[in-house]
């Protein structure tokens, strides 16, 4: 299986719901990988195992979230040693805090530009994070039926 590690800051957000739509859809696809999500820097701050935003566009989606309820976990050199890619899911947030902590591993990161709370309301972040995800799968997809 390959493995697809997605990175936020929290783990609480953003890359729960990237893990979770990836795995959806690569599923859907057939294809061989699964992602897991991590965080950079977590916060005790945050209230409950997923960010509610996530909890409500996982619902009105119709995917089943009862299973991912953990708490957000810190990522270490182990995950990224373990994943075929990475994908961050916001460069000037990610980048800084990736050059901080884990430096060895920023040549193999993917930076993506998807907004937190603090610029973008999940409406716009969410969907956002599809197309991606989306594109992200093709080319996936594109790699696996060439080889």
């Amino acid at each position: 299986m390959n493995q697809v590690l997605f990175l936020c800051t929290g783990n609480y957000y953003r890359s729960r719901y990237a893990e979770i739509m990836f795995n959806v859809l690569a599923q859907r696809e057939g294809l061989p990988h699964r992602a897991f999500s991590r965080g950079l820097a977590p916060s005790p701050l945050n209230v409950g195992p997923m960010s509610p935003h996530t909890i409500a566009a996982l619902t009105r989606l119709g995917i089943e979230h009862a299973e991912h309820l953990r708490d957000p976990l810190a990522v270490a050199d182990a995950d990224f040693e373990s994943s075929e890619l990475v994908v961050a899911v916001k460069e000037a947030e990610h980048r800084p805090l990736m050059e901080r902590r884990f430096p060895a591993h920023l040549p193999r990161v993917e930076f993506w530009h998807v907004d937190d709370l603090d610029y973008a309301e999940p409406a716009t972040a969410l969907p956002h994070l599809d197309v991606l995800l989306t594109s992200l799968i093709a080319r996936l997809k594109n790699k696996s039926d060439v080889a």
